[in-house]
């Protein structure tokens, strides 16, 4: 009986680690911020020209997770990791790698990942099966065997085919480098620095652990690309300044908002007067409640450019979340109007619009918070502060619908639900908004499905 439970908890382990590789967005945060979108979204436009893949169709989005990675995983969206961002140096390596990542999509190897994931199941399913029929017929290192052979035959088939793909891919990313004019030396810095990682790590070619590898050991990826990339036209292409400068300020704004403060301060000493560690700094000193000097480094930046709508989202932001929101009303109105009503600054204006409870200014809140969920409807904090309006205005249908647009946006589905039921039942039958409403209780309960299906 013992052997009998050790194969199905084995087997219960094997199922759980392919749900974890098929899911890998739901377990982690996204992170957003106009500055950094609108960069990355500059960096990849020439690339995705390059691909042929529809501009308004693709996504690159900030993960908050430490670790060196970018993927793919389902859709036209890449997924970036912020311990990528802090590893790089140049715009050009995150460049190369957003290249290999538009590589997965245009070969559809999302689809065809989920395919090798089934058959790999069915493989070790069929092992399963064996070793139970063993195990019942006494035979327990049988059975035993049979599932770990099953195993080492399903991982190795799987491991072997996503392994060819990266490499596939690897081409595929020095095509659309290649086509935007953009010189590989980024691609090749970065995959020297991965192999750095790999040496540190323990890895090499003749190391058996290279077979149990889900991509190819980049000293091998580098031997590919190099003298593919020196050939290249565009390999002496210098960098753009611009995009380089933009890059070295987002990074250190990254650094400073996700970094522990005494290590933000010892990276980027006040010594350092530059733009970055102005811009890290100025995150660290808020995380770290010394808002007078925060508000010095924002100043330090507006007095080299007045009209930066970063600078003064960063200057608002601070006084906002210091408790000073009618202090923050002019720069972040200012930074709205700059961006054209760009939705995550707008969301923040609209929220210290009503952060002052002055009743006068929720006209205004509701002006801006509505033209920014209709930019950008996925956008949860701007539907909260939407829902706030409305209650305090007294339109509690409305109010429980920016609820429902909110709650569904944060995967809280049976508050979604409720929230819509009571949205409809207020709203006028046949209205957009009473529509709207009926909508989102179906993707609720649409979500709620396949959550149980997949248990």
């Amino acid at each position: 009986m013992r052997i009998h439970q050790s194969l199905f908890a084995y087997a219960l382990a094997l199922f759980a680690a392919c749900a974890l590789t098929t899911q890998p967005v739901t377990a982690q945060s996204i992170l957003r911020d106009a500055e950094t979108e609108a960069l990355l979204a500059d960096m990849a436009a020439p690339l995705i020209e390059a691909s042929e893949l529809e501009p308004g169709n693709v996504e690159i989005v900030l993960i908050n997770d430490s670790s060196i990675n970018a993927f793919v995983a389902g859709g036209q969206v890449v997924y970036v990791h912020a311990g990528l961002i802090n590893a790089a140096e140049t715009a050009n390596e995150v460049q190369g790698v957003i290249a290999h990542e538009l590589g997965h999509i245009t070969a559809g190897h999302v689809v065809r990942f989920n395919e090798r994931t089934s058959s790999a199941q069915g493989i070790t399913i069929l092992s399963l099966l064996l070793g139970v029929g063993a195990a019942l017929a006494g035979a327990g290192d049988a059975a035993l065997g049979a599932v770990l052979a099953g195993q080492q035959a399903a991982l190795g088939s799987f491991l072997a085919f996503n392994r060819n793909q990266e490499a596939a891919t690897d081409l595929a990313g020095a095509r659309y480098l290649s086509g935007a004019g953009i010189s590989g030396r980024g691609s090749l810095a970065f995959f020297e620095r991965l192999r750095n990682l790999e040496i540190r790590r323990g890895f090499s070619q003749a190391d058996d652990a290279a077979y149990g590898r889900t991509h190819p050991l980049a000293g091998d990826r580098l031997q590919t690309l190099r003298g593919l990339y020196a050939e290249d036209p565009a390999w002496d292409a210098p960098d753009d300044p611009d995009l380089q400068a933009r890059f070295l300020a987002a990074r250190a704004k990254l650094y400073g908002f996700l970094a522990p403060p005494e290590r933000t301060f010892q990276l980027y000493p006040e010594s350092d007067t530059g733009v970055p560690a102005r811009y890290a700094r100025a995150y660290a000193f808020h995380k770290d409640a010394q808002i007078d000097k925060a508000l010095a480094e924002a100043d330090a930046l507006l007095a080299t450019e007045p009209n930066n709508p970063y600078y003064l989202e960063l200057k608002g932001q601070v006084l906002l979340e210091s408790g000073r929101p009618q202090e923050a009303l002019a720069p972040l109105r200012r930074a709205t109007n700059l961006t054209l009503n760009q939705p995550l600054i707008a969301g923040i204006f609209g929220h210290a619009l009503i952060a002052t409870e002055d009743e006068s200014n929720y006209a205004e809140a509701e002006r801006v918070l509505r033209a920014a969920v209709a930019k950008d409807r996925f956008n949860p904090f701007a539907w909260y502060q939407l829902g706030v309006v409305y209650a305090a205005r007294g339109d509690i249908p409305r109010a429980r619908l920016a609820s429902a647009e909110q709650q569904v946006l944060s995967r809280n589905y049976p508050a979604a639900i409720r929230s819509a039921q009571a949205a409809e039942a207020g709203i006028p039958r046949g209205t957009p908004d009473w529509i709207r409403a009926q909508d989102i209780g179906l993707e609720a309960r649409a979500a709620l499905e396949r959550i149980r299906d997949s248990r």
